[in-house]
């Protein structure tokens, strides 16, 4: 049975100070799951999120932020979300989209000239050039890593010396598209991300917590990352790959951000209300839509079973293991140290799942993320 400690009819986006601790509205069951998941070893803690008809109906933090120094999670703490910034940097496109300044099926080349010379993995040339659709959606054939310890523009740079895994359009791997999205923002804009970013998005919808730079002020609230331990039900520290905080030269649109549980609240809120918030219009009603379509088709895809791609936003299709609790439509992102954030529009739903493990052998396939959701969805139901 839900419990809310304190009546709260409050909708996400009314960018009101956080409420304290003994004011969140808390759904035990998700807590004492996340209790037991860290009391296992599979986890250090969490911060859960659950909105629904732009209310939020659970927000609660447990286990530690900080095994070493018994530091304890708070619902303010900070996290590294790795490929969950990439709907963000995907919103980002979508805003210069609207504007009239960019096409999703125009070449890139057009704004970064070194994509034309782009080759496969045989030598010849693409039977078409990549298109920001391609990018936005994995279907462009980029390979190799996502991180990087360069400019943004030296990153995009770097990944068109990199032969194409296959023909743009023709199938599907998961890769840095959303880093050379992120730099023909830049290139677009005549503004470094991150600054574009804060000043169309972050500010305005009160996600003061969201940042590829933090400061140390939010350093310090930052949970630690942790992989698995040398023992069983063990856990060790282990670093940052794709956006250390302590030596990033730039933003990395792929997997960068730092931020809260209700930074990304405000974030999905927006986008579940058709692109607007506190009367606000961020993005047009057909960009939303363009960006929680279908972008895959039948091509096959990661990560889990009934899934496909839009644009930044992965898709659940058909419903089932890990996603049965869904609808389908529902879309959202994973990250690399297994956080999870997925709206739900036939059910008016929030999720967010903030922990710091990497290691998983499938971060959005953990038996955390599914009975989180589970838990979430059963009590929404109440």
């Amino acid at each position: 049975m839900r419990r809310l400690i304190a009546p709260l009819i409050l909708p996400v986006l009314l960018m009101l100070a956080p409420l304290a601790a003994a004011e969140q509205p808390q759904i035990p069951a998700i807590s004492a799951a996340m209790q037991k998941f860290a009391a296992d070893g599979q986890i250090s803690g969490a911060v859960t999120l659950v909105a629904k008809d732009g209310k939020i109906i659970h927000h609660a933090a447990d286990g530690k932020a900080v095994i070493e120094t018994d530091q304890p999670m708070k619902t303010d703490t900070m996290f590294a979300i790795a490929s969950m910034t990439k709907p963000i940097s995907a919103t980002a496109v979508m805003m210069l989209v609207d504007e009239g300044k960019l096409s999703l099926d125009e070449p890139i080349s057009k704004y970064l000239p070194a994509f034309a010379n782009v080759k496969l993995k045989d030598g010849t040339a693409p039977s078409r050039p990549i298109t920001l659709r391609d990018c936005m959606s994995h279907t462009a054939g980029f390979q190799g890593s996502q991180s990087f310890d360069t400019s943004l523009a030296d990153a995009a740079q770097d990944i068109s010396t990199r032969s194409l895994l296959f023909d743009p359009g023709s199938s599907w791997s998961y890769s840095p598209g959303l880093t050379v999205a992120g730099r023909v923002v830049e290139v677009v804009s005549g503004e470094p991300l991150e600054k574009f970013l804060e000043q169309r998005l972050f500010k305005p919808l009160g996600m003061n917590d969201t940042t590829f730079f933090p400061s140390e002020a939010q350093r310090a609230r930052t949970a630690q990352i942790y992989s698995p331990g040398d023992e069983p039900g063990t856990l060790k520290a282990s670093g940052n790959a794709y956006s250390d905080p302590s030596k990033v030269k730039g933003p990395n649109p792929s997997a960068g951000l730092v931020t809260t549980a209700a930074d990304l609240a405000k974030f999905y809120q927006m986008m579940l209300d058709g692109g607007q918030a506190g009367g606000k219009r961020y993005l047009s009603e057909s960009a939303v839509a363009e960006m929680t379509k279908l972008q895959t088709g039948d091509l096959k895809t990661g990560f889990t079973p009934g899934c496909g791609w839009g644009l930044g936003f992965y898709l659940v299709r058909e419903p089932q293991g890990v996603t049965a609790m869904l609808s389908p439509g529902t879309f959202g992102h994973g990250g690399a140290f297994g956080t999870q954030g997925w709206i739900d529009p036939e059910k008016k739903m929030i999720f967010v799942l903030l922990i710091q493990r990497s290691g998983f052998g499938n971060g959005d396939a953990s038996d955390v993320r599914e009975s989180f959701q589970k838990l979430a969805t059963d009590a929404a139901k109440q």
